[in-house]
């Protein structure tokens, strides 16, 4: 027992000759040499490791100029603030040169504005705290002091005069070194808030600073983080680029296709240089910041504005052209915004976007890309056009003017569609502000136009199934210059027939009339006829000047209704053309009945006796063969 308590104590007193050896104090710094550019701070680390005591260590920094022959400056101390040479005692009292911890053990030395005179050799010391001396107590780095010839510049500043939202916005910044250790340069498009006097915010004053945009010093381009920056630069709206600019300075341009609401601010270009240390760290060793100016952008739902014109209303002769201009303002014209310019027509109707009375509907369009398309009225295509007269000037021009452009009831307005910063947008792009004009209300002098019209059937033998039943309706138009008629036959269909209960089928009421009218054909003022019948075969043509007949040839039941004609008058403008003056007539209603034919009605007695004689031969059948087979059983009965 004595002897294994013996081995233990000789192997716990060898582990602890061990430790003492292997775990010694070491104090590091950063290796060098280290260049740093005079007039920005330098920061050294100092740590130590493997020491005894406790565990806030002290230190002490040492300066050994180039220029001093080896002689040793006390730079700054932790433990004894007598410790400091003359030389930096000035610096120290105000906080230039400072130690400041990062641990217990670790600290390092802040120069806050490094001169030319610092250059040297750094020695950082840790007072001891172990009870054997041993390690290193002490550890140095070479730092070099080179001149600083970062220069920034800016060619063009903003003024601050506010520009409309969806313009394009360029800055520019010149930056360049001349250094003889290589080094590179990060350049960073910035921004601040303002408040709403127009001062700028930064981040103490309850403001924030928006990195923008940068290239870093490996020449990657990296978007800002905050606000839509990031996507705005992926989509392309936002870009930074490097190009030689003159002196030897690079030339970096940043780019926004559009500008929005929340780039208002106050612009700035930080310029930044870098350099590799020994222990492959990058350093950013000197920075300056340019201040580019102010922007101010102004939303279009506040600036933009459109009028057309003439204003109020106006008052033109049949034939006439029409000419309305659309004006906008408030907008960056020349930029890369695109217009949706439309012009639109209250028209008949319940309702519509002006007020009771109409509805809207388009007359024509020019689109972001140029194209102009014509509404629903296909044939102003031909007689009118839409183009761009100037920079936010529009016009709609109708050759001919016609009463269905005119009215109480017709008010033109033009509404424009404003994509910011998209010049062409795609169709499910929804507008960034959409203004309409004042109404303009168009008046044509139109001549008094008058129709009248009386529809019959002539003198002939009753009509029945299979008959051509024929039509005449006679049109009488009163007016001064060319007329033409447009006629249409509308028929009502009967409904079935109404039977009593209890009445025979021959006591049926008048059958009534279906409301809603079918277009049975048509003939238009220039001679063209339409057929809308559903089955038998019509024929419509004018007989005269003045009378239209209407055929439908092997009339059947689907084809009895009331008849009635409908015309049109159409005018003559002095170009040529043919115009509707909006003077209609009905014709009182025809009633069309066909009667049964004499061959039909043979056939009810034919149908009565032939059914008769059926029943009476099945009876007699029947009478005859019950009889005989009762005869038949008694005669087999026995007896």
């Amino acid at each position: 027992m004595m002897m294994m308590a013996s081995l233990k104590t000789t192997l716990f007193l060898f582990l602890q000759w061990v430790i003492q050896f292997a775990v010694c104090r070491d104090v590091t710094l950063p290796p060098g040499s280290l260049y740093r550019v005079a007039g920005f701070p330098v920061s050294l680390p100092c740590a130590v490791t493997g020491y005894e005591g406790p565990h806030t260590q002290d230190f002490e920094w040492y300066l050994f100029r180039d220029d001093s022959g080896g002689r040793q400056m006390g730079v700054v101390s932790t433990k004894n603030p007598e410790f400091t040479y003359a030389l930096f005692q000035a610096r120290v009292r105000n906080g230039e040169v400072r130690v400041e911890r990062d641990s217990g053990d670790k600290a390092r030395l802040v120069i806050q504005k490094l001169r030319p005179e610092d250059q040297g050799k750094y020695e950082c010391s840790t007072p001891s705290t172990d009870t054997v001396y041993r390690g290193n107590y002490s550890a140095s780095v070479v730092v070099k002091v080179i001149p600083d010839t970062l220069q920034i510049s800016c060619s063009r500043s903003l003024t601050g005069q506010p520009i409309s939202e969806g313009a394009e916005l360029m800055l520019t910044c010149s930056a360049g070194i001349q250094s003889e250790p290589l080094t590179h340069l990060s350049v960073m498009f910035g921004k601040r808030d303002r408040d709403s006097l127009g001062n700028s915010l930064g981040s103490g004053a309850g403001g924030e600073v928006r990195e923008i945009i940068s290239i870093d010093k490996l020449l990657g381009v990296v978007p800002g983080n905050s606000g839509s920056y990031k996507k705005r630069y992926e989509d392309g709206e936002i870009t930074l680029e490097k190009r030689n600019g003159e002196a030897g300075r690079d030339l970096y341009v940043m780019k926004m296709s559009r500008v929005i609401p929340e780039d208002t601010g106050s612009y700035f270009c930080e310029v930044s240089q870098w350099i590799r240390d020994p222990n492959r760290s990058w350093q950013k060793i000197a920075q300056r910041t340019l201040d580019i100016g102010n922007l101010t952008v102004q939303q279009l739902v506040e600036s933009l504005s459109v009028t057309s014109s003439p204003r109020g209303e106006v008052t033109l002769q049949v034939g006439s052209p029409l000419i309305l201009t659309c004006e906008m303002s408030g907008l960056a014209f020349g930029g890369n915004s695109g217009l949706l310019v439309q012009w639109m027509k209250r028209g008949s109707g319940s309702s519509d976007a002006f007020g009771p009375g109409g509805v809207e509907v388009e007359v024509a369009r020019i689109r972001p890309d140029g194209v102009v398309s014509w509404g629903d009225d296909l044939s102003r295509a031909s007689g009118g056009s839409m183009e761009k007269v100037a920079e936010g000037k529009y016009s709609l021009k109708l050759f001919s003017a016609r009463p269905s452009d005119s009215g109480v009831e017709r008010v033109y307005r033009c509404v424009v569609s404003v994509y910011a910063g998209r010049r062409n947008p795609r169709l499910s792009t929804a507008p960034t502000v959409t203004q309409r004009s004042e109404g303009v209300t168009v008046n044509l002098k139109t001549k008094e136009v008058l129709v009248s019209t009386v529809a019959g059937l002539p003198c002939g033998p009753l009509l029945k199934r299979g008959s051509t039943i024929t039509l005449i309706c006679n049109v009488t138009v009163t007016t001064t210059g060319p007329a033409q008629v447009q006629v249409q036959w509308l028929r009502w269909p009967f409904a079935e027939p109404i039977i009593k209960k209890g009445d025979s089928p021959l006591s049926e009421l008048p059958p009534p009339v279906v409301e809603k009218p079918r277009l049975v054909a048509a003939l238009s003022y220039d001679g063209i006829a339409q057929i809308y019948s559903n089955g038998s075969e019509v024929s419509i043509d004018r007989l005269s000047a003045v009378s239209y007949r209407l055929r439908i040839h092997t009339a059947t039941v689907d084809d009895q209704g009331l008849y009635m004609c409908q015309a049109e008058a159409f005018g003559q403008d002095p170009h040529g053309g043919w115009y509707n003056t909006g003077s209609k007539a009905v014709s009182p209603a025809v009633t069309v009945y066909l009667y049964t034919r004499a061959a039909d009605l043979l056939l009810i007695p034919l149908a009565i006796g032939i059914s008769s004689a059926l029943f009476v031969g099945i009876l007699i059948i029947a009478t005859v063969t019950c009889c005989f087979m009762k005869r038949l059983a008694r005669q087999r009965a026995p007896k």
